[in-house]
């Protein structure tokens, strides 16, 4: 009887609140009763891991706020604070900007996915592009909060970047003071992007995933053989080659997030500063206007585009270099944003697609990467010319798709998933 009567009490309480809000409605049509392919991979790991990573940045996020100086004389003494003094601080600090690397890591990740097994092919246009925004948004977060610092190259670095701005002909200087919002990088810029960094940003990008997932499960999940399991249904109306995401999938999920986390907490503890690549060494010291460090470089996780900045180095039409390299590194992002509409070929997966497209793939990875180590170094003429070649790889990839996909001879497609 005493059993009976807790089992019911907590049925009576679900009861009461779904007559009033849909929980286990939305419980089932998001996890137990939404089917997923039963051959996903090592590489469907990431997008829950991008979800962890955003909660542990908003959870670090807020205790760094209650110790955070948002001002140019303070901020930098601040971070020393809650490194030194704050209980604890130091941890909730380093898996802040950890997590900051490992959100890029993870959704680089994700979005290779993406591309190996045609994710953003039709029906899941509308899955990429809120995908491609939550990431453009993250670009623009980690922007503002890379300055937040307020060290050497946290200040510096800001300063480059918005001096792009400077480059848009007419509008250019206007718009990059407008962003600064003074003449030169100030601690009224520091608390705008403060401001921008803590509550804007971070309501968009929570906007944006919940957009992201309610368009998945709308049309269901893309898979290894890039199959559409909702064309073979059993009696019951369920897909033959789906299995319901709860408890199958977050399970298997966990396992993820155990190696994940395992990899976090040794970096966390033994490695904070990733080498000097995660904090730079330059902002160990306070922010000085006067004082230009050796080597200006952003972040690793902007690096690709940086590198194709700097590979600009000819004028076109008038047009100068400075302002083609701007075009071409915001031409990089946008590019991506009309993938569904470049690649025309009849399947999804890169395991039946030609060997063109294998090829494009991997020299689009090699030449990514690639960027990502120049944007670090130093330039030098070498340097530049391996940049430009990359760069010509990168966009011949999107450009040219539209070609190889449609010419290539492809693999037959199994009715049902494998693997």
């Amino acid at each position: 009887m005493g059993n009976s009567n807790k089992t019911r009490a907590p049925r009576g309480l679900m009861r009461w609140v779904d007559a009033r809000f849909p929980a286990t409605q939305l419980f089932q049509d998001h996890l137990s009763h939404y089917y997923a392919p039963k051959n996903f991979n090592f590489w469907y790991f990431f997008g829950s891991l991008a979800l962890l990573v955003l909660v542990n940045q908003i959870l670090t996020g807020i205790w760094l706020t209650m110790s955070f100086n948002p001002s140019a004389e303070g901020a930098f003494d601040s971070i020393e604070y809650i490194m030194r003094d704050v209980e604890w601080g130091w941890l909730i600090r380093y898996m802040h900007t950890t997590g900051a690397s490992a959100f890029f890591v993870v959704i680089y990740l994700h979005m290779f996915r993406g591309l190996l097994y045609g994710s953003y092919k039709a029906p899941r246009e509308l899955v990429w592009i809120f995908g491609m925004a939550i990431y453009l948004t993250l670009m623009a977060e980690a922007f503002m909060g890379y300055l937040l610092p307020w060290g050497q190259m946290s200040y510096w670095g800001a300063q480059v970047i918005i001096s792009l701005f400077s480059a848009i002909p007419f509008i250019g200087p206007d718009l990059a003071q407008w962003v600064r919002g003074d003449y030169l990088i100030s601690g009224i810029t520091l608390n705008r992007f403060f401001a921008l960094h803590v509550v804007a940003l971070p309501i968009v990008i929570l906007a944006l995933v919940v957009l992201h997932i309610v368009a998945l499960h709308e049309v269901g999940s893309n898979n290894p053989d890039g199959i559409d399991i909702k064309q073979k249904k059993d009696e019951a109306g369920k897909p033959r080659d789906g299995i319901p995401f709860h408890p199958y999938y977050t399970v298997k999920d966990l396992v993820g997030v155990a190696v994940f986390l395992f990899v976090f907490c040794i970096v966390v503890f033994y490695f904070p500063e990733g080498g000097g690549y995660f904090i730079e060494t330059p902002n160990f010291e306070p922010a000085n206007p006067l004082q230009t460090p050796d080597h200006i470089a952003p972040v690793w996780y902007f690096t690709p585009f940086y590198a194709i900045l700097r590979a600009i180095t000819f004028s076109i039409f008038g047009l100068e270099a400075k302002f083609l390299g701007v075009m071409c590194m915001g031409a990089a992002i946008a590019v991506m944003f009309v993938l569904p509409w470049l690649d025309r070929s009849p399947v999804r997966s890169i395991r039946y697609k030609g060997w063109i497209s294998k090829l494009m793939l991997a020299l689009f990875a090699a030449s990514f990467v690639t960027l990502g180590v120049l944007g670090v170094m130093p330039s030098t003429e070498g340097r530049t010319l391996l940049a430009q070649v990359c760069t010509a790889i990168y966009f011949a990839y999107f450009l040219l798709m539209p070609i190889y996909t449609r010419l290539e001879r492809t693999k037959p497609v199994p009715e049902r998933v494998t693997g």
